[in-house]
């Protein structure tokens, strides 16, 4: 990834600041910020080794709240048994929020665009819980981030084949917030139950959700007529801000994705983000095609800044 900037240009860099605890607060619950960052001292703490895997959750009527047996909060807190914490989780999650909470400063301070190259990623963290390799939401923190330094309304567009789960479950009450998300359809893909066409917000939320459930084998044509119409909608929102949620594992040759976009079709769409013409976050999601995962970043980030 970082050789592909490179060899693009794309160069300047900028160490990240800590974020602010009240930031975490503010997007995350204050208990499960704490059981991210002792959950391995509480793991180890008794007797554990390895790393820790759930293998307990709650369901449907079981509600009582989080147990005191390590154990029993690890299930509490995650919704994929896919998703490990080791000794460096915090730490490495920690960082990756810092990263985006700087590059969204970046755009608050004037910048046209920033790329927060955030690992882990975090769209599928949603206020208390994990899962799907993300433990904090990146791109709500760059949000909530713009919201913090004076934007009143702020959009959010996923383009990771993998519905933003986490990110909706933050903003789905919310009215200062659009959140768009292009994705597998969850009858087929994962998390499977969340990500439905007719789940449009809540409350003062309603109508600030718009999903876009696609099939197996969705080619470029389709796709982009889904992202036409969610930009669309953004456009009718009239954001100070855009933080794009970028996972690159629509490429055609993703070993864990159907859709069939080419690399070249990553620069079509960066262009069509970038003549939205609004300060604008990217925050890196997934992409599991190693080999071409820098490139269909990169041409993302050309193809917007083409634009301009």
């Amino acid at each position: 990834m970082v050789a592909a900037l490179n060899a693009a240009g794309l160069t300047e860099t900028v160490d990240p600041e800590p974020i602010d605890a009240t930031l975490l607060g503010a997007v995350h619950d204050v208990g499960y910020l704490d059981f991210l960052e002792q959950a391995w001292t509480d793991w180890t703490a008794n007797g554990a080794t390895g790393e820790m895997i759930p293998t307990c959750f709650p369901v449907r009527g079981m509600s009582s709240g989080p147990p005191t047996n390590i154990d029993g909060r690890l299930g509490w807190y995650a919704f994929a048994a896919e998703t490990a914490i080791t000794a460096g989780t915090w730490q490495a999650a920690h960082a990756a929020a810092s990263i985006a909470r700087t590059a969204q400063g970046l755009v608050s301070a004037g910048d046209d665009v920033s790329f927060a190259l955030c690992r882990p990623p975090g769209h599928h963290a949603a206020r208390d819980y994990f899962g799907g390799y993300c433990f904090l939401n990146n791109a709500a923190i760059a949000a909530h981030g713009f919201l913090v330094d004076g934007a009143d309304r702020v959009a959010i567009l996923d383009v990771d084949f993998h519905h933003g789960n986490g990110t909706q479950d933050i903003f789905y009450g919310r009215d200062d917030v659009f959140f768009a998300s292009l994705h597998g359809d969850p009858r087929h893909e994962f998390p499977y139950f969340t990500g439905f066409a007719d789940e449009t917000g809540t409350g003062p939320g309603e109508g600030t959700t718009a999903n876009y459930p696609l099939l197996p084998g969705t080619t470029f044509d389709t796709w982009a007529a889904a992202l036409d119409d969610a930009l669309a909608k953004i456009a009718t929102f009239r954001p100070d801000a855009l933080v794009v949620s970028l996972g690159v594992d629509t490429f055609e040759s993703d070993p864990i994705s159907s859709f069939k976009l080419t690399t070249d079709d990553f620069t079509t769409y960066g262009r069509r983000i970038g003549t939205t013409g609004l300060p604008t976050v990217y925050c890196m999601e997934g992409g599991y095609a190693i080999n071409e995962i820098g490139t269909n970043t990169v041409n993302v980030l050309t193809g917007h800044l083409s634009a301009g």
